[in-house]
């Protein structure tokens, strides 16, 4: 995944409570096996006229210019709750979001989404309607995010937000759990030859199978 400590990018609004998991990639695109395409689907129902997604809803923000270039989200509170699936960030960093501004998330979702390069900001409702208001005022504005500093500009005013530290590492060195795990390669591979040593018929035992 994609690395970043600031970023700056144009805002989408979807001024929406309870925005869950189905929402954001409904079920039937589960079956995908990879990563890779899963942004053509994001907020499918939302996004699309017809079931087979070739009728664009003209009426969607994601759909208009220049919001089809959004790498900012801001949304209302309780965002990404419903199933643990991982799927929905992977729709998210596949359309090119790369922070969601938000009164609150769900649990799991704030685990899942740096995992995939998202920073999940939460700010109080009375300054998400500021930015709301902003934006709505003048469309296509972009949003900077600062992860070092904690900070959003949005109009030339800031913003003070806190990300959990392990998920600011996450997103600042692109890490996902395989990447975390092989910081510690080293402690590893002495603990699994020490490990060995001492139990060595355990080594013959899992070779043979």
């Amino acid at each position: 995944m994609k690395s970043w400590k600031q970023h700056k990018g144009i805002a989408a609004v979807i001024d929406r409570n309870d925005i869950d998991t189905d929402q954001i990639l409904p079920k039937q695109f589960m079956k995908l096996i990879h990563k890779q395409g899963f942004g053509d689907h994001l907020f499918f129902d939302w996004r699309y006229s017809d079931s087979e997604g070739k009728v664009k809803n003209p009426d969607f923000v994601l759909n208009r210019p220049p919001f089809t270039e959004a790498t900012v989200l801001v949304s209302g509170s309780n965002f990404g709750c419903g199933s643990s699936r991982e799927h929905a960030p992977w729709a998210l960093a596949g359309f090119g979001f790369r922070a969601v501004l938000a009164a609150s998330f769900a649990d799991i979702f704030s685990i899942n989404a740096p995992k995939n390069g998202i920073a999940l900001i939460r700010l109080q409702e009375e300054e998400l309607e500021e930015i709301k208001n902003f934006l709505r005022t003048k469309e296509g504005e972009s949003v900077e995010i600062d992860l070092e500093q904690e900070t959003v500009r949005v109009g030339g005013k800031d913003y003070s937000f806190r990300l959990e530290e392990n998920a600011k590492q996450r997103i600042k060195n692109g890490w996902d759990d395989i990447d975390v795990t092989l910081i510690h390669k080293e402690r590893i591979e002495t603990f699994q030859q020490n490990y060995f040593e001492t139990f060595p018929f355990y080594e013959v035992s899992s070779a043979s199978t």
